[in-house]
């Protein structure tokens, strides 16, 4: 019975060891996986204020072109639908960063955003008195500033979300993130209203 008992206690053993040095390694890579989720949805905490600052600004560029551009109203009212169609679907994907189709929304949204703003800058341009104006001068650099503060944010956001993507795909750890429920990130992709910053021509 000693005899059996040996190689038992043995097997025993170094299945435990076994056992043990896996769940460290799982665990390790379950905590990377967080580390690196974390980092993107910081990244994106970056991209909001951003995002946030562009918003605010368009409400008080609005209300300035339209003491100059009273015949415009139809492009001052397309950027202010543009701008809460962009306001709720940063919303709905800062609620749930995880959402690849709320990314998708928010970029088709800011990419319409841009697309309003430009076409204001466009018309603005047949205004010279609004081109003179101190205060939407002000505005319009404040605005220019801010969509270059977001171009920045959204790489170092991409940045993240690919390092996370490719974190959460390797072999093995894709098996822990499909166990523990780590879902790919979305790309802040600019759409192609977006590519094209407004620009200021004052």
């Amino acid at each position: 019975m000693t005899d059996t008992m040996g190689p038992f206690l043995i097997f025993l053993g170094i299945l435990l060891v076994g056992l043990l040095v896996l769940a460290v390694i799982v665990v390790g890579m379950y905590n990377g996986l967080v580390t690196l989720r974390n980092v993107f949805r910081n990244a994106f905490a970056q991209v909001d204020v951003q995002l946030k600052r562009r918003h605010d600004l368009i409400p008080n560029l609005v209300e300035t072109a339209k003491g100059y551009m009273a015949h415009e109203s139809g492009t001052l009212t397309a950027v202010i639908e543009a701008r809460a169609k962009a306001t709720q679907a940063n919303v709905r994907f800062a609620g749930n960063p995880n959402d690849p189709a709320a990314m998708r929304d928010l970029s088709q949204a800011e990419a319409g955003l841009s697309g309003a703003l430009g076409k204001l800058m466009v018309v603005s341009e047949q205004y010279p008195q609004l081109k003179a104006d101190t205060t939407m001068r002000a505005l319009m650099e404040e605005l220019t500033s801010t969509e270059n503060r977001i171009a920045f944010s959204r790489q170092a956001y991409n940045d993240a979300v690919l390092s996370y993507n490719n974190g959460r795909e390797v072999f093995p750890q894709v098996l822990v993130a499909n166990t523990f429920g780590f879902v790919a990130a979305e790309f802040f992709k600019a759409e192609e209203a977006d590519k094209v910053a407004p620009t200021v021509k004052f």
